[in-house]
């Protein structure tokens, strides 16, 4: 694993790490492929960072610690052969509860739909998917989230037994806003999740995330899932 497979080329950025020599997760950041502390009093948190008038000229003008390679760091945040006397990364926030937006494409949303009723099928999702189109047809660009339109086809899915909540964020007439996790509960890089036992299928979605201040201003962005 190298630096060129983590991090963007170019980018202003902060993190969170632990090593084994403090009692506390730390606030770091990445300059030329060295990982650096810049925890303060000032600062303790990512929250702490995120909620200051300019997050990112702090990050720019802490002098920090280094405290590894990101290379090296990176390799040992996986959590089954991590070494926990060595620094690893950890969630990058830490005090923000994790929403999202229920903003869905609606080709996304059939898919999702198809997901559910196939249960990892894909004869069953084949079929599945036939017949939605012959429901709806393929051309999904004019079909406009909360229309009369759109309610027809939700409730001719309904009728089919192919309901999902995915059908009331994808083409109902409001957004959706709802809690992936409470503070501190996100799992970062390398990290076990866990998966109820009798799950048989998953489906890994990496999205955007942003990062925003309590007065709602987007300060930077992640990818997450």
């Amino acid at each position: 694993m190298t630096n060129a497979t983590l991090l963007p080329d170019e980018g202003l950025f902060i993190g969170r790490a632990r090593t084994s020599e403090a009692s506390h997760p730390l606030v770091v950041t990445v300059r030329g492929g060295t990982v650096f502390d810049i925890t303060s009093s000032m600062a303790p948190t990512v929250r702490d960072v995120c909620e200051m008038p300019d997050p990112a000229g702090y990050v720019h003008a802490a002098a920090g610690e280094p405290i590894g390679s990101l290379d090296a760091i990176a390799a040992n945040s996986f959590q089954a052969a991590r070494d926990p006397q060595k620094p690893y990364l950890l969630s990058p926030v830490d005090l923000q509860a994790v929403k999202a937006s229920g903003v869905t494409f609606v080709v996304s949303l059939l898919e999702r739909v198809i997901e559910e009723q196939a249960r990892g099928s894909a004869e069953k999702a084949d079929a599945i998917r036939a017949d939605i189109a012959g429901l709806i047809g393929h051309d999904l660009s004019k079909l406009k989230p909360g229309s009369p339109e759109a309610m027809e086809i939700k409730t001719k899915l309904i009728q089919r037994g192919a309901w999902s909540q995915y059908l009331e964020v994808g083409i109902g007439p409001d957004a959706e806003i709802f809690t992936k996790c409470q503070p501190m509960a996100s799992v970062g890089f390398g990290a076990d999740v866990g998966l109820h036992p009798v799950s048989t299928w998953n489906n890994p979605e990496p999205e955007i995330a942003m990062i925003a201040a309590g007065s709602g201003k987007i300060v930077g962005a992640t990818l997450g899932n």
